[in-house]
């Protein structure tokens, strides 16, 4: 049997399930495309596509950019002719009438092992809270958030040096696969409805540039797991300070690699105290609570990516330079 489906995504993380089922035409038929829409990008602030809408005109899908908090929404569903739909990082709430629109159902492909790290973020917060595995869920859709009963789950360790857009690219691989699977399973009737367990988890909230300042009045670890949740979006960054004052008010560093040095490192300052520099002709380090957190990769204001040695041998540091 093939199945109709209405895809609804928007950023890049959902092409991988959307190409996926396109492609699949002995399983699934796409019929129609759901996205955000057009919204102001760049210096210009010129109005871009999604990237999923990019993607569905590529492949000749049709595409709807309407208001799911319409009304009429529900019957805009129903004309598509789908019967179940997938969603991967759609980034609407979609109300009870939206829902029951489609006989089969939503089902969500969401980015962490359910019901943990519900909401907005789920890769980001749990690379910032040092969880060592994570996950994708496929779940049913329902008036709560991200609440629904679960189809599927599959595993992923997080890497020690991985940051939030690298493990989000291996999660929308593995998730596509699973969203696959799942959706099979439900069009031949052999799908498990798992209610989720109850009890109190940590929500996934929203990281914000704010969120992004880095600190360093914390562990090496804790600033080296706050910059790989934070990268690429929506950047870590400090202030520096190069000529060591205090009373100006910096130039924004983005920090896009860092790593944690061991208590033996013997190249590393001892007593380096929280947010000084430090360097020499290859290396450049930045106190913290504990032991010293090497800079690998900046990116100084207007100016291009770049490794952090060759950065300071061109900022002209001060001696007490430092970031905060």
């Amino acid at each position: 049997m093939v199945m109709k489906v209405l895809f609804a995504g928007t950023p890049e993380v959902a092409l991988p399930s959307l190409e996926l089922l396109a492609g699949d035409r002995e399983h699934f038929e796409v019929v129609s495309v759901l996205t955000r829409p057009d919204a102001p990008s760049g210096r210009g602030r010129r109005l871009m596509p999604s990237p999923v809408k990019e993607a569905a005109l590529r492949l000749g899908l049709p595409v709807l950019e309407s208001d799911p908090s319409d009304p009429s929404f529900p019957d805009v569903v129903k004309a598509t002719g789908a019967r179940y739909a997938a969603v991967v990082a759609y980034g609407r709430i979609l109300r009870q009438p939206v829902l029951d629109a489609l006989e089969g159902g939503w089902y969500n492909l969401h980015f962490s092992l359910l019901p943990q790290w519900r909401g907005a973020a789920p890769v980001q917060r749990s690379i910032w809270s040092g969880d060592t595995v994570t996950g994708a869920t496929v779940f049913r859709l329902t008036k709560g958030m991200d609440e629904g009963p679960i189809l599927s789950q599959s595993t992923v360790e997080i890497g020690p040096d991985e940051n939030a857009g690298q493990l989000l690219d291996r999660l929308a691989q593995d998730g596509s696969r699973l969203l696959a699977a799942s959706l099979e399973a439900v069009g031949e009737g052999r799908a498990r409805l798992v209610p989720q367990s109850p009890g109190a988890y940590e929500v996934a909230r929203k990281i914000t540039g704010e969120d992004a300042h880095i600190r360093f009045d914390v562990p090496a670890f804790a600033a080296d797991r706050q910059i790989r949740a934070c990268t690429p979006e929506p950047g870590a960054w400090c202030l520096l300070h190069a000529e060591g004052g205090r009373d100006d008010t910096g130039l924004v560093l983005h920090v896009l690699r860092a790593r944690p040095l061991p208590a033996d490192d013997r190249a590393a300052p001892r007593d380096l105290p929280a947010g000084r520099l430090a360097r020499t002709k290859r290396q450049v380090w930045v106190g913290t609570k504990s032991n010293p957190l090497e800079l690998l990769e900046v990116k100084p204001a207007g100016k291009k990516a770049m490794k952090a040695a060759d950065w300071a041998r061109g900022a002209r540091l001060a001696d007490d330079a430092w970031c905060g």
